[in-house]
């Protein structure tokens, strides 16, 4: 569970205000729900124009990519039989002062279909999408210029009903808690798993993560590779 302490040190505009920083959040919110939207539906133009050109992203089973290699490992997987849908849960955003900057805020749940030894499930994970965006200074388009996640709690999902895999305990307890069921399955299918994504069990990394979202909103530089 997440610790009842607030992580943030203050506040910065994310309900009412003027007129253009409503305007500014919705677009915020709007390009954090183009991810499930148009990556789900392979739409990849559309998925690409969420980002800026240096763009990285971080998955679980990805670690840290800039978003075209994203892109082309993404397809790659899904040629191979690689099923992961988002269902977005909620998404709001806020707005560093120099109003440039922006945090979008998404709640979903990643889930990721497999099949092993004839048993089909799914690993439902519940996260959080943080995304870094900035608004461009030719176009006044909000882009995504780094995208990490919140990993916070995940099971498995029989598809029957009723048949899960049985899996090694010890070796299940060597990925972090938040996703360590969807990280097994990963890696059962030869991905190499980042074990430093922030989740509310690890206090050093969810720290960590909350302070580089707010360098961002101050408008300092951030540090998102971790090793």
């Amino acid at each position: 569970m997440t610790s009842p302490a607030d992580p943030h040190t203050r506040t910065w505009s994310h309900i009412n205000g003027s007129s253009q920083d409503v305007l500014d959040r919705y677009a915020v919110t709007e390009l954090c729900k183009g991810w499930p939207v148009y990556r789900d539906a392979s739409e990849w133009r559309n998925y690409r124009s969420l980002f800026t050109d240096d763009a990285c992203v971080w998955t679980t089973w990805s670690s840290d990519l800039p978003v075209d290699k994203f892109i082309e490992v993404s397809k790659e997987g899904k040629k191979n039989g690689v099923f992961i849908m988002h269902r977005e849960c909620g998404t709001l955003a806020e707005l560093g002062d120099s109003r440039t900057r922006a945090i979008g805020k998404m709640k979903a749940t990643i889930t990721h279909r497999f099949n092993e030894g004839g048993v089909a499930y799914d690993v439902d994970c519940d996260c959080r999408f943080i995304f870094f965006c900035e608004k461009q200074a030719a176009t006044k388009e909000w882009k995504a210029k780094y995208v990490k996640l919140f990993y916070e709690k995940d099971k498995v999902v029989p598809v029957d009903g009723q048949t899960v895999p049985k899996w090694d305990k010890f070796e299940l307890s060597t990925y972090p808690e938040g996703y360590r069921h969807l990280a097994m399955a990963q890696a059962k299918l030869g991905y190499e798993i980042d074990v430093n994504l922030p989740t509310p069990h690890d206090k050093e990394l969810w720290k960590r993560m909350y302070g580089e979202m707010e360098n961002w909103l101050e408008g300092r530089e951030v540090d998102l590779h971790w090793a």
